[in-house]
C-alpha cells in the first residue's frame, strides 16, 4: 500500500536542497576574507576564526544587525539590534519566555488559543506552578470575550498572569490566520490587562495573499507590548535552527522600578545556552546577502521576501493542489464536511460535521490501514480546560499538511493529487457516501 504524507509539518525536501545555498555562503565568506585585505595566508579570517570559538549570548553583532535592517524593512519598523536575541528556533524563544515568568516559583497562567502549538503545550506542562487558560476562536482569531474571561478566571484563581501566546499567521495547527480587526482589538485588550503577547511567526513569510492584504504581525503594531519569535526555519534551512527573540517591553519589577524584557532574557538566555553557535548565524547572515551581478561583491538584501518567495512557488502550488483537489472530490457536501482556506502556512483544519463519526485514535489508525493515509488528529492540541467545557473538542476535526511529501517535481504534484483523492475517496466511505464505480 501507498503510503499518503498529509501530516507532517516539515519544509519540503525541494525548498531545502541546501547546495545553491553553501555556494552562495563560499561567495559570500570569501567576500568577507578579501575585504579584511589579509595577505598573510596563515592569519585566520575573522568570520572563521569567530565561527569555530566561543562566543556570548547574543552571537555576532553583524548578524544581528543586518537582520534588524532587513527584518525591520519588511515590516515597517526600526529593530534594536541590541534587543535581538539568538534562540534555537522559535521553539527555543517559547522556552526562554516562559523560562523567565516561571523562575520566580509563583502560580502562573498563560493564556493561548483552542487549539494551540502542541510544543507550546508540550513546554508549559514542564512547570508544576503554571496552567494554561484557553481561548475559543472563531474564523478571525480570538473571541474577545473570551480572551478577557480567560485573564480574569486565572486572576481569580490566584495566578500571576505574563503572556498571551498565539501563532497569528498561519496558526499551527487551525490552518487560518488573523484578521487585521481582530489583532487590534486582541492588542488593545491586551494593553488594557497589562499582558505581553507572545507573537510566535514562524510562517510570517508563507504567505498566499496579496502584499496589500496582508495582517500586521502584533511586534510592527506595538513592539512594547510584544515577545516575537522568528525562526529561520521555514525560508532559510530547518537544520542550523536560527531564530531570534524580540521585544521592546518594559517590565515593572518592586518598588516601581522598571527594567528592559531584553535584560532579563539575555539573564535568562545566558543560563540556558551561554555560547551561540556563531556558524549558524554566520550563515544566515550569508542569507540576508545578494551576489552582485558580474562582481565578487555582496550588498544586503533589502528584503527576505524575495527568499521566501522561492519557498513559496512549491508551498503555494501544493496549497492549489490540496484546495482544489477537496473541492473536486468533497465540494459537493457542505453539509458534511468544511476546511479552512489557509492565508499562511502549512495546514487546513478538515471539520467532519457528522455528529456519528469520531476523529479518535481508532480512526487514525483505519485511515493508515484501509487508505495509507497519514493524518494529524486535532483532539490532542486542544489545552485540558478547553477539553473540560467541551469532551468532544477536536474529536471531528483533522490537520491535513501540504507542505511535505518525499517526492519532487512532477512526481510531487502527482503524489499530493493522489493523497488528496484517497484522503476524499476515504470520507466519503465512511461517511457513507458513493465514492462512484471509478473508485471502488
Amino acid at each position: 500500500m501507498k503510503i499518503h504524507h498529509l501530516g507532517a509539518g516539515y519544509p519540503h525536501p525541494e525548498v531545502t536542497d541546501p547546495r545553491d545555498f553553501l555556494e552562495h555562503q563560499a561567495g559570500y565568506f570569501r567576500y568577507l576574507e578579501e575585504r579584511e585585505g589579509l595577505n598573510d595566508p596563515s592569519v585566520l579570517p575573522e568570520y572563521l576564526r569567530e565561527s569555530f570559538s566561543y562566543i556570548d549570548t547574543l552571537g555576532p553583532l553583524s548578524t544581528r544587525q543586518s537582520f534588524a535592517r532587513v527584518y525591520g524593512h519588511d515590516w515597517g519598523i526600526e529593530i534594536d539590534p541590541a534587543k535581538l536575541i539568538p534562540t534555537v528556533g522559535a521553539t527555543g524563544g517559547i522556552n526562554l519566555a516562559c523560562s523567565m515568568f516561571e523562575r520566580a516559583g509563583i502560580d502562573v497562567a498563560y493564556i493561548t488559543d483552542a487549539p494551540t502549538y502542541a510544543g507550546f503545550l508540550a513546554r508549559s506542562a514542564l512547570c508544576q506552578h503554571a496552567e494554561i487558560y484557553s481561548v475559543e476562536m472563531d474564523e478571525e482569531g480570538p473571541l474577545p470575550d473570551g480572551f478577557r474571561a480567560s485573564i480574569n478566571r486565572a486572576r481569580e484563581d490566584g495566578r500571576f498572569v505574563p503572556f498571551y501566546y498565539t501563532v497569528p499567521d498561519g496558526h499551527n495547527p487551525a490552518g487560518f490566520s488573523f484578521s487585521q480587526a481582530r489583532r487590534e482589538v486582541i492588542l488593545k485588550l491586551a494593553q488594557d490587562e497589562g499582558l505581553l503577547i507572545v507573537e510566535d511567526a514562524p510562517y510570517v513569510y508563507i504567505s498566499f495573499v496579496a502584499a496589500d492584504k496582508r495582517a500586521r504581525p502584533f511586534f510592527a503594531m506595538a513592539p512594547e507590548q510584544t515577545i516575537h519569535l522568528f525562526t529561520g526555519s521555514k525560508i532559510g534551512f530547518p537544520g542550523p535552527r536560527v531564530g531570534f527573540l524580540y521585544s521592546e517591553a518594559e517590565l515593572d519589577i518592586y518598588d516601581g522600578k522598571t527594567v528592559s524584557f531584553t535584560e532579563l532574557a539575555l539573564t535568562e538566555a545566558s543560563s540556558d545556552i551561554l555560547f551561540q553557535n556563531p556558524g549558524a548565524l554566520y550563515g544566515f547572515e550569508a542569507l540576508l546577502h545578494e551576489a552582485v551581478e558580474g562582481q565578487e561583491a555582496y550588498v544586503e538584501r533589502k528584503s527576505l521576501w524575495p527568499v521566501a518567495e522561492g519557498k513559496l512557488e512549491v508551498y503555494r502550488e501544493n496549497r492549489r493542489i490540496m484546495l482544489d483537489g477537496l473541492t473536486e472530490g468533497l465540494g459537493d457536501y457542505p453539509e458534511r464536511f468544511s476546511w479552512t482556506i489557509p492565508q499562511a502556512g502549512f495546514f487546513t483544519v478538515f471539520t467532519l460535521l457528522d455528529a456519528n463519526v469520531r476523529t479518535d485514535d481508532a480512526f487514525i489508525n483505519r485511515l493508515v490501514a484501509d487508505h495509507g493515509l497519514v493524518v494529524i488528529p486535532m483532539y490532542d492540541f486542544y489545552p485540558a480546560d478547553a477539553r473540560r467545557r467541551d469532551p468532544n473538542a477536536g474529536y471531528n476535526q483533522l490537520r491535513l499538511s501540504f507542505c511535505f511529501s518525499e517526492s519532487v517535481g512532477e512526481q510531487r504534484r502527482n503524489d499530493l493529487r493522489e493523497a488528496v483523492a484517497e484522503f476524499c475517496r476515504a470520507m466519503k466511505l465512511i461517511c457513507g457516501l458513493s465514492v462512484g464505480s471509478d473508485q471502488k
